[in-house]
């Protein structure tokens, strides 16, 4: 961002908050761009006794995730995170747990979590390009983004890091 968006004058660094940020050059304008994390939900979506991992088009094929997305104005993150889960997966869940939330830093984001139980039959959404259902013994976490939320889910199964399974990692 190079320009305020309300005045068009030309954005500088200052130091606000102990932080430096883009502020408006006019003195006539207050505008700051503060650059805040967008709010993200994830699901470790559980159907019958699998976990269900997404490939998104566009992602390497042996990177793979959980369900997330971005939460929308209006809805609460629970309710973010089983709007996801139909989309993509034209599944009805229930919130079975909150494993937390996470930030992830690279993608100035943050993330809520949750345990997701749902039924029937899966099928891929849109923005899917593969899916698969593994046991619980078979995922491994990544490092970053929702691989914590996986790392916590694995964690409260008593799994621990998983059962060393070849799964590959989501960036």
């Amino acid at each position: 961002m190079k320009y305020c968006p309300l005045c068009a004058s030309l954005l500088e660094e200052r130091i606000l908050d102990a932080r430096p940020r883009l502020a408006c050059s006019s003195p006539q304008c207050d505008y700051v761009f503060w650059n805040n994390p967008t709010p993200v939900v994830a699901a470790v979506v559980e159907v019958e006794g699998s976990i269900v991992l997404v490939r998104s088009k566009g992602w390497p094929k042996k990177f793979f995730g959980v369900v997330a997305g971005f939460l929308e104005a209006g809805e609460t993150p629970e309710q973010g995170a089983l709007r996801e889960v139909q989309e993509e997966l034209g599944l009805d869940g229930r919130i079975e747990d909150f494993l937390g939330i996470y930030s992830f830093f690279e993608k100035n984001q943050v993330i809520f979590a949750y345990h997701v139980q749902a039924e029937g039959q899966v099928s891929v959404g849109d923005e899917l390009a593969e899916v698969k259902l593994l046991p619980p013994e078979k995922v491994r976490p990544w490092d970053a983004g929702t691989g914590p939320a996986v790392r916590e889910f694995l964690s409260r199964r008593g799994l621990g890091e998983a059962g060393g399974g070849s799964e590959s990692r989501r960036p």
